[in-house]
């Protein structure tokens, strides 16, 4: 038996699931606000701690696991990540396998009260999509200060989250802040989308995979060239993960 698409017990599963994180989210940004003396690395490691929780709760209360293919693709220092964004899982979930990290993200999430108070203590690079110009300049000045210190730098370079079986436009911008920064970017392809869905209180049971890509290669070449390399390995990876037809 279903209930709007999920089974009772995914539906139960899923809102014990929702209620966790509801109570420990405030709790833990206001013992993170605590950190704030103690620098970044302290803030970072205890924040961060909270997607994990996450991550590995929806593993035993939603039946909802995981596999990661292409671990030994990562380079030894720290890059950007290119990666499809269907869901809040990999917001996540990508904290596990590319550490210390920062993301790319609308400025509006800051002011979300806690999780954005949270978000705000980690440093990411928060912009102001309106201003487009602007935006792609703090991207690239933002993102080597970052990337020099050590932290990958998270880009969904569709904008926005995409539901399965679709496609958005990549943007070049990450490929831009990887040129000038002289770094690698790391493609990541997932299917998280067909169990945990955008705006959707629905965690389905069963198992993400998430595939990492080798390497892309930047020196010499144009933001469009590297943009488009990464969008093709991306999307054939996303027709064998989704089980549709290549140009589905």
């Amino acid at each position: 038996m279903t209930i709007k698409g999920g089974t009772p017990r995914e539906w139960l599963g899923s809102s014990l699931h929702l209620a966790l994180m509801a109570v420990t989210a405030p709790i833990w940004t206001v013992l993170g606000l605590l950190t704030y003396p103690l620098g970044y690395w302290s803030r970072y490691r205890f924040l961060s701690a909270w997607g994990l929780v996450v991550i590995e709760s929806a593993r035993w209360l939603c039946s909802l696991d995981y596999r990661v293919q292409g671990l030994e693709n990562r380079p030894e220092g720290a890059a950007v990540v290119m990666a499809k964004h269907q869901s809040a899982w990999e917001t996540l979930a990508l904290l596990k396998w590319f550490s210390p990290q920062t993301w790319v993200l609308k400025e509006s999430l800051l002011r979300i009260p806690f999780f954005g108070w949270g978000l705000r203590l980690l440093e990411p690079i928060a912009i102001d999509r309106q201003a487009r110009g602007t935006a792609r300049q703090q991207v690239i000045e933002q993102g080597t200060d970052r990337l020099r210190r050590g932290r990958w730098v998270i880009i969904f370079p569709e904008g926005t989250r995409i539901p399965p079986g679709q496609k958005g436009r990549y943007r070049s911008g990450g490929a831009e802040l990887a040129i000038r920064a002289g770094v690698p970017v790391v493609p990541v392809a997932h299917n998280a989308g067909s169990f945990w869905g955008r705006n959707s209180p629905l965690r389905r049971s069963g198992r993400i995979e998430v595939v990492i890509g080798p390497p892309v290669a930047t020196q010499g070449r144009s933001a469009e060239e590297i943009t488009a390399e990464v969008e093709a390995w991306i999307e054939r990876q996303m027709v064998e993960l989704e089980g549709r037809p290549p140009d589905g």
